[in-house]
């Protein structure tokens, strides 16, 4: 019976951090970004994100945040939240779930503790800026 479950790959769907100006903080904050660098729709998203790890010898972890989308057209990016500063320290998760023609597929990625610097930006597909890329 388990043979029978076929568990479709992730391709060309990844996340993005990148580093922007913003007027309500008056500094460079890091928002998220889903990229759909595909060539489908991705209907029925749903994208869970959380952050964890030691900070001080002590374990911390956020709460859960969800977000909803209805549709992300094929080859665009959307935005999913800001980080705070503070949570940069951490394990920074998003598992994303969406359909391709009625087909269910899902992935987990993470932004290392530390990873979300400028030492480790690269250009964005489709953003065409600098920002940390997890595939």
């Amino acid at each position: 019976m388990k043979s029978d479950i076929t568990i479709p790959k992730v391709e060309n769907v990844f996340f993005a951090a990148v580093q922007e100006w913003s007027d309500d903080f008056m500094e460079n904050i890091w928002n998220v970004y889903l990229v759909n660098d595909s060539d489908f729709d991705l209907d029925s998203v749903m994208v869970v994100s959380k952050a964890f790890g030691t900070l001080d010898g002590e374990m911390k972890k956020t709460s859960l945040l969800r977000h909803a989308f209805v549709q992300i057209p094929a080859v665009s990016v959307v935005k999913i939240e800001m980080i705070e500063n503070k949570v940069l320290r951490l394990n920074n998760e998003f598992m994303v779930t969406y359909f391709i023609n009625n087909t269910l597929y899902d992935k987990k990625f993470i932004f290392k503790a530390q990873s979300i610097t400028p030492d480790y930006v690269e250009e964005v597909p489709i953003l065409f800026v600098d920002g940390v890329i997890v595939r």
